[in-house]
């Protein structure tokens, strides 16, 4: 495995980064305004990537996307997170549901979401986490779905459904089976936002961000009973698919935030002049350039050894669950720094700086908490060592 951009990937990459530089990163402040003069920009972004081949490159192509493996993936997904609206802007903000509806979505579902999914035409929403149940344990959750007929009868409340207030459906995670054991004991089923009964309670901003976090509340909601995706009971095992991916997904998004900190740090670093040289002569600043630069490339290697592991058929989990406590920390440490150089300028917002370290700092807690994926990942390795497997480096 090398660190350099495979020749046949290298065009595709540049081709993302030039768009993310010259085109999406200079209006972001515009974008973030969140209003409809936001959404014309971002939908003329679209279009953009559309006609230039640059959109849904990691779709699989038989959905209409760019098919790239995940290893090549992680090379233009690193420099598409330079932005938080890069994969809204290149269309991979739907992959995760876009995969979970062709795989498991009955034959009506695929065909009334799907192309319009990957086109970027309506907006998925995802409902597991709870406000009154710790969501590191999952197996505790409340809301529950029965079964009256032929339709599926919804109750409960559910937050952090990111995007409801603007997606056509919400996929929801609710037990189905009482008196199931706890990991059979939930299904996912696909609730068009317009049904009767599927409130928005609020948009909960988060560290200050409006980021569409929704709380929702489903007071019996009916839908069809085809709107199961996969078994019932099956919840877990949709989740893990959708989940384990898109952690990965999150930390090549990680890598283009973090390279584009340092960026910022490093610019600092050489043009500001403090008692009469340049702050990049002095050591202490120095040492945040080395830490930097060492905790990138230890992540970055770790994430490309995950996709590697994936395009092998492997589930990765301990790889995976590695990298989203790695990333994650490594995402807030560079930032950190680089404001640290910035100085008073730093905590404003004429960088990107202050944004983004509010943003980096949920990382840590979205997707499992780090302590959990701690937990699994030192589990399994001891497991392997007791079973005389041991890990395999």
């Amino acid at each position: 495995m090398s660190f350099e951009v495979p020749d046949h990937v290298r065009p595709i990459r540049d081709a993302v980064e030039a768009f993310m530089r010259e085109r999406v990163e200079p209006v972001e402040a515009d974008l973030l305004a969140g209003d409809e003069a936001a959404r014309d920009l971002l939908r003329g972004l679209q279009a953009q990537a559309k006609a230039e081949g640059l959109w849904a490159l990691g779709h699989p192509s038989e959905l209409g996307g760019g098919g790239l493996p995940f290893l090549d993936y992680v090379y233009v997904n690193e420099v598409q997170g330079r932005s938080e609206f890069g994969q809204l802007a290149l269309g991979t903000f739907t992959l995760q549901d876009s995969l979970m509806l062709h795989k498991y979505a009955s034959d009506e579902w695929r065909d009334r979401y799907l192309a319009p999914l990957v086109a970027a035409e309506i907006s998925p929403s995802f409902a597991m986490t709870e406000p009154a149940v710790a969501s590191s344990d999952p197996t505790q959750l409340q809301t529950t779905a029965v079964l009256d007929g032929d339709e599926w009868v919804i109750n409960g409340l559910k937050w952090f459904t990111t995007g409801a207030n603007r997606a056509a459906y919400t996929t929801v995670m609710c037990r189905t089976e009482p008196d199931a054991p706890a990991h059979t004991a939930f299904s996912m089923i696909v609730v068009p936002t317009d049904t009767p009964g599927y409130e928005i309670v609020r948009e909960t901003p988060v560290l200050g961000i409006k980021g569409g976090h929704c709380e929702v509340r489903y007071t019996d909601v009916r839908v069809p009973a085809a709107n199961l995706l996969g078994p019932r009971g099956h919840g877990f095992v949709i989740a893990q698919d959708r989940l384990g991916p898109g952690r990965i997904f999150h930390c090549m998004r990680w890598l283009g935030q973090a390279q584009r900190a340092f960026e910022l740090l490093c610019d600092r670093l050489n043009e500001r002049v403090a008692f009469g040289e340049p702050l990049a002569k002095k050591q202490l600043m120095q040492q945040h350039v080395f830490e930097s630069y060492a905790e990138i490339q230890a992540a970055r290697l770790l994430t490309l050894q995950a996709a590697e592991r994936i395009d092998a058929g492997d589930q990765a989990r301990i790889e995976i669950g590695t990298i989203k406590v790695v990333g994650a920390r490594m995402l807030h440490n560079v930032i950190d720094r680089a404001i640290q150089a910035h100085g008073a300028a730093g905590l404003t917002d004429d960088t990107p700086l202050s944004h983004m370290y509010r943003a980096a700092r949920f990382a840590r807690i979205y997707d499992g908490p780090d302590e959990v994926h701690v937990h699994t990942v030192a589990r399994r390795l001891l497991k392997l060592a007791r079973d005389g497997e041991g890990y395999r480096f």
